[in-house]
């Protein structure tokens, strides 16, 4: 083949394409022309590829296509849109419709905790489970408080492990295991810290550098394993869905909750970064921390429950979940 005839034969017609796919707004007749004109061009590109594929033409043609298939199937809306969807419609839809699942986590948690650090606390044997004295009295007198250390690198490392232990929780939570193992442990830790402080004298120290930045950053903790907890549970009552459905339809929404939750442990990191080894007075670093969780409900009751009755589920749009077969109730 003549490449070069076969461009002056056709030229005309990837110009002609090419001023179409550049117009601000096509009538009717000038649409179906745009169309016809991609068909065509897709074959003279097809052409050329097999017989005398020119590097030159070929991205020419490859780029004019490209340019007119979006033209023609529409480009997707501007991601800013779909960011703010996500902030006011999809997280808190999805942080709302597990609100009861986080409330019943963050009970059994706190039993847990006072538990054990009523056990620590009250106990001999429950207080020698944390080690020889002198072990103690370091991490009371000395540890404890100087692992709050101000700075941004702080408040990153703190961010990272906690937004990683967040997304096993809702990542694994299929297994039920997984996020109730993690809730008890963080329960008991955090409870025998406590205790061991108390039974030295030093629960108020305890209460004050934990609960500025501890209130959200806990909050996000119980949320993620309530996810977790809720993906299995849809798995063990997938409802009137097919199993795989369901599993589908709440993992796709929990994830959801996983990056949402990654914003408000950042929130939480920055608190225990600057906030809660700072020089703050103590009732003011608390107060900080009370703001942030107040805040983080507000966002999930207000948003949240105008979504749902709007609908929403916090899953993907149907563009993006793909078209599912009905299924009857």
């Amino acid at each position: 083949m003549d490449l070069d005839a076969f461009t002056d034969v056709h030229r005309a017609q990837w110009d002609r394409l090419e001023v179409l796919t550049k117009r601000r707004s096509l009538d009717g007749a000038e649409a179906d022309e745009l169309v016809r004109l991609y068909q065509a061009v897709a074959t003279h590109l097809s052409t050329i590829r097999s017989v005398a594929p020119d590097p030159v033409l070929v991205t020419r043609l490859s780029d004019l296509l490209g340019r007119a298939r979006t033209r023609i199937a529409g480009a997707h809306e501007p991601a800013w849109r779909d960011v703010v969807r996500f902030l006011v419609v999809s997280l808190p839809a999805a942080l709302y419709r597990i609100r009861w699942w986080s409330v019943g986590v963050t009970t059994a948690f706190l039993v847990v905790a006072l538990v054990a650090g009523v056990w620590v606390a009250t106990t001999p044997e429950g207080l020698a489970s944390m080690g020889p004295p002198s072990v103690q009295e370091d991490y009371v007198q000395n540890a404890f408080a100087s692992y709050y250390d101000p700075g941004l690198d702080f408040a990153a490392v703190v961010w990272t492990n906690n937004a990683w232990i967040a997304a096993q929780c809702i990542g694994l939570g299929i297994t039920g295991v997984y996020p109730a193992y993690v809730l008890f442990t963080n329960a008991v830790g955090v409870g025998s810290i406590g205790g061991m402080m108390a039974a030295h004298g030093e629960l108020d120290l305890f209460l004050t550098l934990i609960a500025p930045h501890g209130l959200l950053e806990l909050m996000s903790i119980f949320v993620a394993g309530a996810a977790g907890l809720r993906i299995f549970w849809a798995w063990v009552d997938p409802g009137p869905l097919p199993r795989s459905r369901a599993l589908a339809q709440e993992g796709r929404a929990l994830v959801t909750v996983a990056i949402g939750l990654t914003i408000a442990l950042a929130v939480s990191g920055l608190i225990e970064g600057f906030v809660t080894g700072s020089d703050l007075p103590w009732w003011l670093k608390i107060v900080i921390g009370a703001i942030a969780l107040a805040g983080f409900w507000v966002y999930t009751i207000v948003l949240g429950r105008r979504a749902v009755r709007a609908g929403e589920t916090g899953d993907l749009s149907a563009d993006h979940a793909g078209d599912v077969a009905p299924v009857a109730a």
